[in-house]
C-alpha cells in the first residue's frame, strides 16, 4: 500500500475524534498510525495473508463517524434484548443510548467506552491496548489508532453476572462507502464469572468496513463463555480481532459463527499464560455466492499443565472461499500441555475452495498435542442410507449439511443464540420447512 494511499486512507478520518482522548494513550496511537503508514495493509505476500486479498479495501475510501442511518428491523432482527440479557448498541461504531436493560451486580461496569475513558480511566489505562499486538498487521493498528467507540465490560473479584451482556454492532446504508472501528475491553477479576455476546451486522445495501478489536484479561480461576456473531451485510468487509490473556486456572469458552459479508476475516490470539489456564474454541463459518471467510487462530500455551481445544468447521457452496490456519504453539516451559485441534470443511460445489493449515509448534517434551484437518464432499453412503428411508435427495442432503454444521452449534449454551444459527443455517438449505420436522 503506498504512502499516498495510506494518508488518503487516514485523511477520510478526519472529522472524527479517536478514543480514548487521554493524554496516556497518546503514545499508543501515535506508535500506531506510524505502523500503518509504514506498513500499510497486509498484502498477499504477508504468509499470513497469502490466501487473504484486501486490495479492495485498500483501494476505497471510507468515511469514518457517519450517521448513515440504522434501520429499526435490523435492531429488531439481531438484537437479543427481548431475552432479559444486559445489551448495548452501537450504531456505525457509536453508541446510541436509549435502551432499557436489566440491572448488573454490584460493582459491576458495562458502559460504552466513551463514557468509561472519564469515569474509569483507572480500570481502563492498564489494559487497553496491551494484548492486541497491534504490530500484527495494518488493520489492528487502524483500530488502535482510530477507534471511535466500545464497551468496557468489568467484573470484580468473585462476582458471576448470570444475565449475558450484549454488544450490539449494526452499520446502515449510505450514498457512500463508511466505516467504523470498534474497540471493546474486557476484564474478569479473580474467580468472576460472565458471558459476553458480540453481534456484527449492518444493511445488504451499503458497503462498508468493520474492523472490531476486542481485549481480554481474565484473571485467576475466571470464566468468560465468550460468543461472536458476524452476520454482516452482503457488500461488507469484516476484519475481527479478539486477544486474550489468561491468568491461572482461567477458563474461556469462545464460540466463533462467521456468515456473512462479502470478505470477512476473524482472528482469535489467546496466551495461557500461567498454569491451568485453559481455552475452547469452536467456530463455524457458512459461506456462499463469492464469500470469502478467513479464520486465524493462535494459541500460545506459554506455562505447564495448560489445556486447548479447537473445532472449526466450514460449510461452502457457489464460488466461496474459505481459508483456516489454526496455529498452536507449546513453549519450553509448557510441560504437561494438552493441545487438540480438528479443522473440518465440507464443499458443496465444484466451484468452492478452501485452503486449510493446522499447525503446531512444540518445544517442550512431555505434553500430548494432536492436529488434523479435512475437506470433503457428502458422504455417500449417509445420502443413500437416508433415500432408502424414503426421504427425497433434496431433503437428505440439507439433513447432512445441517447435522454437519450442529456439530458447532450444539455446544452453545445460550439457548437463544443456538435457536438463532440453527434458523440461519436452515435457511440457507433447501425444504428448510421439512427439515425442521426431522430436528425438532
Amino acid at each position: 500500500m503506498s504512502d499516498t494511499a495510506v494518508h488518503e486512507f487516514l485523511e477520510s478520518w478526519s472529522g472524527v475524534t479517536p478514543l480514548p482522548g487521554a493524554p496516556w494513550f497518546a503514545p499508543r496511537r501515535e506508535a500506531a498510525q506510524q505502523m500503518l503508514r509504514a506498513r500499510g495493509f497486509p498484502t498477499l505476500r504477508d504468509e499470513d495473508w497469502k490466501y487473504t486479498d484486501v486490495r479492495a479495501i485498500a483501494s476505497r475510501r471510507f468515511q469514518f463517524g457517519t450517521a448513515a442511518p440504522v434501520s429499526a428491523e435490523l435492531i429488531e432482527s439481531t438484537s437479543f434484548a427481548d431475552t432479559g440479557v444486559h445489551e448495548l448498541i452501537f450504531k456505525n461504531g457509536m453508541f446510541a443510548p436509549g435502551n432499557i436493560t436489566p440491572a448488573l451486580p454490584a460493582g459491576v461496569v458495562v458502559m460504552p467506552l466513551s463514557q468509561a475513558q472519564v469515569q474509569h480511566e483507572k480500570l481502563i489505562s492498564p489494559h487497553l491496548a496491551h494484548y492486541a499486538d497491534l504490530n500484527k498487521h495494518g488493520f489492528l493498528a487502524l483500530n488502535t489508532a482510530l477507534a471511535t467507540d466500545g464497551a468496557l465490560i468489568w467484573i470484580p473479584d468473585g462476582v458471576e453476572v448470570k444475565i449475558p451482556v450484549s454488544l450490539l454492532f449494526a452499520s446502515g446504508a449510505g450514498a457512500q462507502a463508511s466505516g467504523a472501528c470498534p474497540r471493546n475491553l474486557i476484564i474478569l477479576g479473580r474467580n468472576a464469572r460472565a458471558t459476553v455476546i458480540e453481534c456484527y451486522t449492518g444493511s445488504d445495501a451499503g458497503e462498508y468496513l468493520t474492523t472490531a478489536v476486542t481485549e481480554v484479561r481474565l484473571g485467576t480461576g475466571a470464566k468468560l463463555e465468550h460468543y461472536r456473531l458476524q452476520q454482516e451485510g452482503a457488500r461488507a468487509y469484516h476484519m475481527g480481532n479478539l486477544s486474550v490473556v489468561q491468568d491461572q486456572d482461567s477458563e474461556l469458552i469462545s464460540h466463533a459463527f462467521a456468515l456473512g459479508g462479502a470478505l470477512a476475516r476473524n482472528e482469535i490470539d489467546v496466551r495461557l499464560a500461567a498454569p491451568g489456564s485453559q481455552v475452547t474454541l469452536n467456530g463455524l463459518y457458512v459461506a456462499g455466492e463469492r464469500q470469502h471467510m478467513d479464520n486465524h487462530t493462535r494459541i500460545d500455551h506459554e506455562q505447564p499443565h495448560t489445556t486447548s481445544v479447537e473445532h472449526y468447521r466450514g460449510v461452502l457452496t457457489g464460488r466461496a472461499r474459505a481459508v483456516f490456519n489454526g496455529k498452536v504453539v507449546v513453549h519450553k516451559d509448557a510441560q504437561k500441555s494438552d493441545a487438540r485441534q480438528a479443522n473440518a470443511n465440507l464443499l458443496l460445489s465444484d466451484d468452492a475452495e478452501v485452503d486449510t493449515k493446522p499447525e503446531l509448534e512444540i518445544y517442550a517434551d512431555d505434553v500430548k498435542c494432536s492436529h488434523g484437518a479435512t475437506i470433503g464432499r457428502l458422504d455417500d453412503d449417509m445420502l443413500f442410507y437416508l433415500r432408502t428411508r424414503a426421504i427425497p435427495e433434496a431433503v437428505a442432503r440439507s439433513l447432512l449439511i445441517y447435522a454437519f454444521a450442529d456439530e458447532v452449534i450444539q455446544h452453545i449454551g445460550f439457548q437463544p443464540i443456538r435457536a438463532r444459527l440453527e434458523q440461519r443455517v436452515l435457511g440457507r438449505l433447501p425444504d428448510a420447512d421439512v427439515i425442521r420436522e426431522f430436528v425438532q
